[in-house]
């Protein structure tokens, strides 16, 4: 398939690479010139602009860091046309399906899908789960609002980037099942870091403390598979200063929506509150471009 890929950050790039050594024919967009670079070496096309990397594609797929830039890719800002106005005049008289996997509002998901029903295109919601070792290993979960349709049109390209393939729901289901995962994940990544703080300072190896909490009732993704306290685990990002991987900015930003979205429903997330707290004190302390794991600092300070 012709495929045109918007968005290579910690996420895009991996995905992105993966469609393009199953085969595809993929054409990147990304502000970061090194990014574009990097995927051209692999085999990649590259556009200058999103609306040049999506002229004759079959598929389209973006991921974004939040909702304010998906809405300006696709409806356009500042009296400038989005994408769906520039897919609309696409001479090659393609109809892409447009699949967006980045992490926004269910809201903001509906507003989009909707402008692009009003243009004949189908648009999906599919935020993703795995983390950056997901995505390089083609092993992610994505998690599909939208059409039943457009679920099974899309599916044989996000098998390529993930083991896991959902379908949530209408537009919208996709972004309010990442948002319950991702408030769930910074519960349980601050819980087990305050458990082994609490264990070390106690005199426990953190090694130790981690392989038996692991083999009993506390064991959990964050704990079994992103241990948070450096040298305990090979290949977490704790190993690597906190370096890459999904960042604390990032799990802070999907705690607000997560919080916005009980407002919404008028729902109870007293714990949930609570992570957002402690990853909001954690960013504006200067680790937001650390990987959230990095909340183990937290717990740390006066070592």
């Amino acid at each position: 398939m012709k495929i045109a890929f918007i968005g290579l950050g910690n996420m895009g790039s991996p995905m992105a690479s993966n469609l393009v050594k199953a085969g595809h024919n993929v054409t990147v967009f990304d502000l970061v010139e090194s990014a574009m670079q990097a995927l051209e070496s692999e085999g990649a096309g590259r556009a200058d602009s999103a609306q040049a990397a999506t002229q004759g594609a079959d598929v389209v797929i973006s991921m974004l860091p939040a909702g304010v830039h998906v809405k300006s890719l696709y409806l356009g800002r500042d009296g400038a046309p989005g994408l769906l106005e520039a897919l609309e005049d696409d001479a090659s008289n393609i109809t892409p399906l447009i699949v967006d996997a980045s992490t926004i509002s269910p809201e903001d998901a509906r507003t989009v899908a909707a402008a692009a029903r009003e243009k004949g295109f189908t648009w999906l919601d599919a935020p993703v789960s795995g983390g950056v070792g997901g995505a390089k290993a083609g092993a992610l979960t994505f998690i599909v609002g939208g059409s039943a349709e457009g679920f099974e049109q899309a599916k044989p390209v996000l098998d390529v980037m993930g083991k896991n393939v959902f379908h949530a729901g209408e537009n919208g289901a996709g972004q309010v099942a990442k948002i319950c995962n991702n408030m769930l994940l910074g519960i349980l990544m601050s819980g087990t870091a305050e458990a082994l703080a609490l264990g070390v300072k106690n005199g426990m190896d953190p090694a130790v403390l981690s392989e038996i909490m692991k083999q009993s009732s506390g064991g959990n993704w964050a704990l079994n598979g992103y241990n948070p306290w450096p040298g305990v685990m090979e290949g977490a990002a704790a190993g690597r200063d906190y370096e890459g991987g999904f960042l604390t900015d990032l799990m802070a930003k999907d705690l607000g929506l997560a919080w916005e979205l009980a407002l919404g429903s008028k729902s109870t997330v007293p714990m949930g509150s609570q992570a957002r707290n402690l990853f909001a004190l954690h960013s504006a302390q200067g680790n937001g471009g650390l990987d959230f794991s990095s909340i183990q600092k937290l717990y740390r300070e006066g070592e």
